[in-house]
């Protein structure tokens, strides 16, 4: 059972709600911070604790990025709900956290500027997922090659964010959270 489900018994199912996306973005528009926040928590876990354990263990890179990409491919097509999951961003930002925290600041600040410069998250995912390979390259080379694949897997997963930034159909975060505060 998904955490989102399990800790907002009054939260409509987010995949038949806003964008029918379960992510923490469309968690934040139709539920509020507090949910969208437990749900952002739990999606980094779920990628970051199999990879940092396997790093403990001294994995090598190329079965950590299988490990990671395993770890977003669940997310985004999980079994148990109709293989119908998220975008894989947190999944995925929590899979690439344990190479280092200065990599994990770099990205977290590349996203937070991108969604407070254009208002979209949905960029802020793509222009993350673009940066992430050269960021890793800079700090932990040895790690490039499965971020980068963490990343095609991302964009591909934003296609149809792409078209609507594209033909300026995205909608903004902000707009959602206004309309939501004017009818509170």
């Amino acid at each position: 059972m998904p955490f989102w489900f399990a800790a907002s018994p009054g939260l409509p199912d987010p995949r038949e709600s806003g964008s029918g996306n379960p992510g923490a973005t469309n968690v934040l528009r139709i539920g509020g911070k507090g949910a969208a926040v437990a749900v952002l928590i739990f999606d980094i876990l779920k990628g970051m604790l199999p990879v940092w354990g396997a790093y403990a263990l001294g994995v090598t890179p190329f079965w950590l990025g299988l490990i990671a990409i395993a770890a977003c491919l669940g997310h985004i097509w999980p079994v148990f709900f109709g293989f119908k999951g998220g975008k894989g961003v947190a999944t995925a930002f929590g899979a690439i956290a344990p190479i280092g925290w200065d990599l994990t600041g770099v990205m977290a600040g590349t996203w937070l500027l991108t969604v407070l410069l254009s208002g979209y998250s949905s960029l802020g995912a793509i222009v993350s997922a673009l940066i992430a390979p050269f960021y890793v390259w800079w700090f932990k080379p040895q790690f490039t090659f499965p971020v980068s694949m963490l990343s095609c897997l991302i964009l591909l997963r934003h296609h149809d964010n792409i078209q609507r930034l594209w033909r300026r159909q995205e909608t903004k975060i902000w707009t959602k959270l206004k309309k939501k505060r004017q009818k509170d």
